[in-house]
């Protein structure tokens, strides 16, 4: 029997010169320590993981870079898709005082960012900063290697996680696994946001899929 074919239709493209290539990732809401104690919080939209490594790419004149210059420990809160306006409240704002000046026509400094945004803190259990107690997944990590940009504009920073929370209602019952039927990240996607549509099929490495049925 001759197999059928699948190839997928070929696409027409054009060239373009984007101001931007958040083709998108999921957003993060990293929250750092400050010289005094006092936490950051910041949105960040580049950051994927490998294995137990998540990686972040950071503006290199932020609060968040500086921060972890010196004080290597950090939660990476991933925000569901209905915290998206409390993430949009903190994109104008920077923990940096004062403001560099590459930020001061579109930023502005406040020290709150946990008030600002309508968000709470909760105490992490392996490192100094904080939590946002609203989102489902949370990651507690600690910088391992920072490299910087040729330029100099931006650090890529990579940190080992240490300690997993998940909100029960996005796991597999019974497992350590988290429910991608459940789980739907906020996608930063040029400019927009964006949760996950409809559950389109699973890889065949998947440990749900079957875990979810039986």
């Amino acid at each position: 029997m001759n197999a059928t074919s699948t190839t997928a239709p070929v696409r027409r493209h054009r060239t373009i010169t984007p101001s931007i290539l958040y083709f998108g990732t999921p957003v993060v809401l990293l929250t750092t320590e400050n010289p005094d104690g006092t936490a950051n919080l910041a949105p960040v939209s580049s950051a994927w993981a490998l294995g137990r490594t998540v990686v972040l790419g950071l503006g290199g004149d932020g609060r968040t870079a500086h921060n972890l210059a010196d004080r290597p420990d950090l939660v990476v809160n991933l925000p569901s898709p209905d915290l998206w306006e409390a993430v949009e409240r903190l994109a104008p704002l920077t923990g940096a005082d004062p403001v560099p000046p590459a930020k001061r026509p579109v930023y502005r400094y406040e020290p709150d960012k946990f008030a600002a945004a309508g968000l709470t803190p909760q105490a992490s259990v392996r490192v100094g900063p904080p939590r946002v107690a609203q989102c489902p997944l949370q990651l507690e990590a600690r910088v391992r290697q920072r490299t910087p940009s040729v330029d100099g504009s931006f650090w890529t920073v990579e940190a080992e996680v240490l300690h997993v929370h998940a909100d029960p209602d996005i796991t597999v019952p019974g497992t350590q696994h988290v429910d991608p039927g459940a789980w739907s990240p906020l996608v930063y996607n040029f400019r927009h946001y964006h949760g996950l549509g409809p559950e389109l099929g699973h890889g065949f490495r998947s440990e749900t899929a079957a875990r979810r049925t039986g």
